[in-house]
This record gives structure tokens, C-alpha cells and sequence, in this order.
């Protein structure tokens, strides 16, 4: 009883702040190296985290990769067509900070297994759609991202849990290298089961039989509980002193904070703040590629005579394949090129890791504005300026959120997660594929309709992406100021 008592008395003393919280609401500390999972369950538990992110942004593209099939199906605009993306980001982004208060409270496994159960409910539905239930169609995608926004807001909070600093930043890299490749493998399954069936509405028939795969692993190989454990969790373990979900301060904390006093202390997160409108800036330019780009591409080929428009049923879906393969590698090889620099230059620089992302922003911006004027002469060098614009907004990934997760206390990061989403994709990504569309539509609306203007009316939209890079590289340029006294503080 004595050795418990100066146990507890020691934590105490010491200030240890709490972690995140587990997932049945039990409040784990945060700073120590124990853990009680074996390293290979938390490897399981990785795996399983990898795949259902693969899946969850396999799914996020297989509408741009079918884009054309869809606007010819349903007689679109260019800003209708765009609308599609946008409903699917606003849900998405208006469901996470929902999603993060609740993943800081409950039982996160079933959290995200009902998240992927739900949307692969929804993808599975719309693939039966018919072409007089548009709205119908656009509703089943904001469907859809309310289901995503379960998985984006919790995952990485778990992988924070299972593991420290150092091996932190490896293993997000190793999660976030699943945006990309999910992204990529959306383009070429959904160009892919057009092609091999002649009709597009069996894109939307596959990934549910994944989802389905998915929620079956993370029943079997994830714990119901995933928590961090310290010497200070067991001395408040053994005085009874765990609270419930919404009474767990940490030592700095009362049982009375809520979760608006969470949201005005990350406010107040000069570095928080700064990377997470950085962030937001990537997700303008990642939103709008996404979406335009495999049909940019196409137009700029029509222009130029290699291809010829495309007046039958089902459309050739080249560009989304060639497009959904540089997505991918340069994915990886940017992921992984980030992680490395961020591992290495944070031994020299403290302020390595805005830097990066900074230094990758300006950069893609360039090779952006520079694919895009080159585009009516040569595809060529377009599609090589436009795999170096990607591999540096790939850069960013996992940078951007190991930031996040060393300047936020880990009592807040799930919350800290899901205010960046609300943010990067409200101000970022929600809009920018319905923008694109609609400034495509206004150049459209000023000259007489031709093939050489419905090229260019996309090329001048995509210059407003070269501008807002730049600008989010400014904005990791300010984090670079901050990012040492909120990281000492948030340790504090």
C-alpha cells in the first residue's frame, strides 16, 4: 500500500500529462515508453488501419475517375459536375469534429467499424442509380463522406497511441502512403471496371466487398481497447482515481473543461493554426487535381488532335489510368521522401519540419503553373510537370500531421484532428472542385462554345491553384516562427 501511495504521489508530482483518451473512455497518459501491446499486435493493428484507409480513399475517387462517363450519363455542367466532390467534402468535413469528440470519449474500434460498414452500404446503393435520380446520386455521396470522416478523424489517433516520436513519424508515413496509393488505385479501378464492362456504375460495386473485408479485420485483429499505459496510469489506476469519459482532465485540467475550451486553446496554437491553414491550402490544390485533372488532361489531347472528342456511350478512361498510376508513385516516393528529410533535418533544425513543407509547397505551385501553360503544346512535359507538382504536395502528408500531434497535448488530438479537417476542407478542398467548375463555366459563357474554350476555360480555372500553393506555402513558412514554443509548451 505504501509502495502504491508513493507510486501515485510521485506521478502527481511529476505533472505527466494525460493521453489521448482510450477507447472505452479510459484516459491514457502519454509520456511514457512502456506499453502493455506487443509489438506485433500493434503491427496487426497498423495493417489493419492501412487497409481500411486504402479503401477509404479508394473510394473518394472513383467519381473523378469515371468523371466523364458520369457527366455524359446525367447531362452536367462542368459546375454541377464539380458540385458532386464538393457535397461529398462538406459532409465529410461537417462530420469530423463530431467524429472527434467522439473518438476522444468512446470506444473508437466500433466507431470505425461502423464507419466503414455505413459507407460501404451507401457506395454499394448508388452503383443502382439511374439517371433521373441525379439528386439522389449526390445525396448518396454526402453519404459517403460521413462515413469516411469516422475513419480520417480516428485512425491516426490510435497510431499515436500504439506508438512515440520517433517510430511515430515512420509508421504515419507508412499510413498516409495509403492517400495516394488509395487515390491512384480509385482512378485505375474505377477506369478499369468501365472499360472491362462498359458501364461505369460497376466502379461502385467493388469496394464494398472490401469494406466488408475490412470491418471483418478490425473485429478480429484490433483490441477493443487500445490505450498507452504509464507508471502514472497505474498509480491512478490503483487509487481509483480514472475518471469517466468526459470527467478525465489531465493534471493542468478540471473535470468542469468542455469541449469548446478544447477548441479555444487550439485556437490559440499559433503553430496549430498556421500548419492548419497550410494544410488547407494543400487541400484546395490536391481537391481541385483530383477531380479535373484526369479531364484537363483529356481536353488538352483533344485540342492538340491526339484523341478524338468523345461522342459514344462509354468514354475512354486513358487519362484517369496514366493519371491514377502518377498518382500513386509519386505518392509514395513523396511520402517517404518527407518522412526521411523531416528525419533527418530535425537533428539540425528545429524547425525542420515547416520548412519542408514550406520549401515542397513553393515548389509544387511551380511545377503546376508551369504544366498547366505547356499543356496545349506538349502532353508530354504536361504530364511530367504535373507528377512533380503531386510529388511535392505528397511531401506534406505525413509532416503535416506529426506536427499537429507534437504541438497539440494528447488529450486534444483527436479534437485537434477533426477542427483541422473542418478546416482544410471548408476552406480547401469542399470548395475547390465546385469553383473550378464554375469559373470554367463563366470563360465557357463569354465565347462561343468550341473544343479550343472548353480547354481553356479549365486552364485559366487551374491557375487559381498555382496562386493558392504559394500562399500555403507562406503560411508553413509563418509556422516555422511558433512551432518551438508550442511544441516546448504542449509538453509542458
Amino acid at each position: 500500500e505504501h509502495e502504491d501511495t508513493d507510486l501515485l504521489l510521485q506521478a502527481l508530482l511529476e505533472g505527466q500529462n494525460y493521453g489521448a483518451a482510450a477507447a472505452d473512455g479510459t484516459q491514457c497518459p502519454s509520456v511514457a515508453v512502456s506499453r502493455n501491446s506487443p509489438a506485433k499486435r500493434d503491427c496487426l493493428v497498423v495493417a489493419v488501419l492501412c487497409f481500411g484507409n486504402l479503401i477509404n480513399f479508394i473510394d473518394w475517387f472513383i467519381v473523378p475517375g469515371i468523371l466523364l462517363d458520369i457527366q455524359k450519363y446525367f447531362g452536367l455542367s462542368d459546375g454541377k459536375t464539380g458540385l458532386l466532390q464538393t457535397v461529398f467534402t462538406l459532409c465529410y468535413m461537417l462530420a469530423a469534429p463530431i467524429f472527434g469528440y467522439l473518438g476522444d470519449r468512446y470506444n473508437r474500434k466500433i466507431i470505425l467499424g461502423a464507419g466503414l460498414f455505413f459507407w460501404s452500404g451507401v457506395t454499394l446503393g448508388s452503383s443502382f442509380i439511374t439517371e433521373s435520380h441525379y439528386r439522389i446520386f449526390v445525396l448518396s455521396r454526402g453519404l459517403v463522406g460521413i462515413g469516411s470522416a469516422s475513419y480520417s478523424t480516428i485512425a491516426p489517433t490510435i497510431i499515436a497511441d500504439l506508438f512515440e516520436e520517433g517510430k511515430r513519424t515512420t509508421v504515419l508515413s507508412i499510413f498516409y502512403i495509403f492517400i495516394p496509393v488509395g487515390s491512384g488505385c480509385g482512378y485505375m479501378l474505377a477506369a478499369g471496371m468501365a472499360k472491362s464492362t462498359g458501364d461505369w456504375h460497376w466502379a461502385f460495386r467493388v469496394t464494398p466487398c472490401m469494406g466488408g473485408l475490412a470491418v471483418l479485420l478490425l473485429i478480429l485483429l484490433v483490441p477493443h481497447r487500445i490505450q498507452r499505459k504509464t507508471a502514472a496510469h497505474r498509480a491512478l489506476s490503483i487509487s481509483g482515481s480514472i475518471l469517466e469519459a468526459d470527467e478525465k482532465p489531465d493534471v493542468h485540467r478540471t473535470a468542469k473543461n468542455t469541449w469548446c475550451q478544447d477548441v479555444g486553446s487550439l485556437v490559440r496554437n499559433c503553430s496549430f493554426v498556421c500548419s492548419s491553414l497550410g494544410l488547407t491550402a494543400m487541400a484546395f490544390v490536391t481537391g481541385a487535381l483530383g477531380m479535373w485533372m484526369p479531364l484537363f488532361l483529356y481536353r488538352a489531347q483533344v485540342v492538340q488532335g491526339i484523341v478524338p472528342p468523345c461522342l459514344q456511350e462509354s468514354c475512354s478512361s486513358s487519362d484517369s489510368l496514366i493519371f491514377g498510376g502518377i498518382t500513386i508513385g509519386t505518392g509514395i516516393l513523396g511520402i517517404i521522401a518527407g518522412a526521411e528529410a523531416a528525419r533527418r533535418l530535425r537533428k539540425r533544425n528545429n524547425k525542420a519540419d515547416p520548412l519542408i513543407c514550406a520549401t515542397s509547397m513553393f515548389l509544387s505551385a511551380l511545377c503546376l503553373y508551369i504544366a498547366l501553360m505547356v499543356a496545349q503544346t506538349n502532353i508530354l512535359s504536361t504530364f511530367i510537370f504535373i507528377a512533380f507538382g503531386e510529388l511535392f504536395l505528397s511531401v506534406n502528408w505525413a509532416v503535416v500531421t506529426d506536427i499537429l500531434l507534437y504541438v497539440v497535448t494528447p488529450r486534444r488530438q483527436s479534437t485537434a484532428i477533426a477542427l483541422q479537417i473542418l478546416v482544410s476542407h471548408l476552406l480547401g478542398d469542399a470548395g475547390s472542385p465546385y469553383l473550378i467548375g464554375l469559373i470554367s463555366n463563366a470563360v465557357q459563357a463569354r465565347h462561343v462554345p468550341s473544343l479550343q474554350w472548353s480547354f481553356r476555360s479549365m486552364q485559366y480555372s487551374f491557375v487559381t491553384c498555382a496562386f493558392v500553393g504559394a500562399l500555403g506555402g507562406g503560411f508553413f513558412l509563418l509556422t516555422s516562427f511558433y512551432i518551438e514554443e508550442d511544441r516546448k509548451e504542449a509538453q509542458r
